[in-house]
This record gives C-alpha cells, structure tokens and sequence, in this order.
C-alpha cells in the first residue's frame, strides 16, 4: 500500500487532502477532495468529526490558494465522509480569513433508509441524480450509486471524464455493501461510464479503473456462483447463512465465518429478489433458503 501523503496536488483542477483518520475500515484515512481552478472551488466529502490535523491541512490549502469552498458534497451519510461539515463551517465562519458574506452550500442525496445525519451550522441541500456542478476548471456530474448505502453518490469530472468513486471501489481491497443487488448495478454504472481514471474515498488512485471495477464484478460474481451451487446440487435442501459458509468458505479461518456469513447473507437476498432461492423459515424459526425449483414441485 503506497503511502498518501496529507496534502497532493494531483492536478491544476484536483487537490487530495488527507482525512487524517486511519482504521481498519478507512486505510489511511478518508479521501477528500479540492475540486476547481478558481476562487471557489468544491469539496467532496469532509473526513471525521474532530480531526484537527485534517482541518489544519485543509485550512493551509486554502489559504495558500486563496480560495473559497463554495459547496460541499457529501459522497454519502457514514461518518468518515460527512462527519467534518461542521468543522469545516467553524473555520470558514468564524476565522474571519473569508469574505464576510460568504456562504458555504451543503449538498448530499437523501438517504431512503434512516434520517439525514444532523448538522448543526447548516441544512443540507438535497442532491439530485445527474445534478450537475459548475466551477471554473470543473464540471461535476451527480450519479446515484446506491448498495454501499441508500445515498450513495458518484462524481464524474466531465473535462477529462474520470470519476470520484467514494466507497463503490476503493484504491485498495474491496468494499462492503448495504444491498449487493443495488451494489453491483452500480458497479455496472460505473463501468458503463468507462471512466479514465478513479478518485477513491480510500486508498491511492485507481490507473486502471475498467480493470478494476471489473474485477470487483468478476469477484462477486465468482463467490455467487459458488454460494448458488450449494443450492444446485441438493435442490430438495434448505440452508441458512452459517450452512453455506461451511460449505464455500472451508479454506477460511472458522473465526472469520461470521465475517463471510454476512456477505453470504447479501448474496442470498440479491439471489432472491432475482426469483433463484425462495426465503423461508426454518424448524427453529430462523431464516434460510432453498432452491426455487425445489419449492414449486
């Protein structure tokens, strides 16, 4: 894993600033990014809550570029992305190192699942899919790519058509999902987009995007073949999530079963809304599946 420095000019019209806010689930912390060649540009997602290395090297940015954040897009509601708003709103409001007048707009899709993450200093404006953003040197196309989360959202850069991937593909590893059925139509968006290169929410720039968005399908893809070919070959059996890993993941570790259970999980509800497996409930009144075929005889 090459190493992501705080702050990286990537390009006349792109800043990387560093979320500063490492982990397990983040890598070296959250992406964000400074989009624009004006005075007032655009910032994409916001880092944690309370990360003052962050925002000290957000506000050094600024100050040398002698520029505004004139909107804020938040990519979608987990806290590693949305969680800075209010610090970042601080500064500009309250440094004095702005135009008095100034205001900062927030915008973020809405969530269908939960209510809207609360910020204090200000309401958020409701992004629409294929929105578009206009800033000098930029110009920032809006798409809905739910699966990781109900609000998540894409960026494509329509000057040189690359795309900010957020969590849908990371510059590292892969990613979890909320709805692998929604998930893996929006890979197939973001595929469809032939982006020429990848902006990720975490880990280093993706060079190779087409590649790797279709490796993140093919890998899906390959785990749900194996997950349905349990059921294939015992059509008249049923199975719960703890069944189908020990029946696929025998190369795992047994402590990291619970783990894979989920993503089965996810597997096995994306393979029944497409009408494969029948969800029932078991002699314990838990849930599992069977084949189709089996429950029409």
């Amino acid at each position: 894993m090459a190493t992501i420095p705080a702050v990286t000019r990537i390009s006349s019209r792109l800043i990387r600033i560093l979320g500063c806010n490492p982990g397990p689930m983040t890598l070296q912390g959250t992406n964000t990014y400074l989009i624009g060649s004006g005075r007032k540009r655009i910032l994409l997602d916001t880092g944690d809550a309370n990360v003052k290395d962050y925002i000290g090297h957000l506000r050094t940015v600024l100050m040398d570029e002698r520029v505004l954040i004139n909107d804020i897009i938040i990519s979608h509601w987990h806290h590693d992305h949305v969680g800075g708003v209010d610090d970042i709103l601080d500064f500009i409001d309250n440094k004095g190192i702005f135009l008095n007048d100034h205001t900062c707009n927030v915008w973020k899709f809405p969530r269908s699942d939960a209510p809207e993450p609360e910020v204090r200093n200000t309401t958020i404006k409701q992004l629409k899919d294929g929105q578009i953003f206009t800033t000098e040197g930029a110009t920032l196309k809006v798409i809905h790519t739910p699966g990781h989360t109900t609000d998540h959202v894409v960026l494509v850069l329509q000057e040189d058509n690359s795309l900010f991937s957020a969590d849908c593909i990371l510059g590292e590893g892969t990613t979890v999902f909320e709805d692998l059925y929604l998930y893996m139509k929006s890979l197939e968006t973001v595929l469809n987009a032939k982006p020429s290169i990848i902006y990720p929410g975490h880990g280093n720039i993706v060079n190779d995007p087409v590649e790797r968005v279709t490796e993140y399908i093919n890998h899906r893809n390959h785990r749900e073949k194996q997950i349905f070919g349990v059921f294939e070959e015992n059509p008249d059996k049923q199975y719960n999530e703890m069944d189908v890993v020990r029946a696929v993941y025998k190369e795992t570790p047994e402590h990291l079963w619970t783990a894979a259970a989920y993503n089965v999980n996810h597997h096995l509800k994306k393979l029944t809304i497409e009408g494969k497996l029948l969800e029932c409930v078991d002699g314990e009144g838990g849930n599992c599946w069977k084949y189709v075929a089996a429950a029409s005889l």
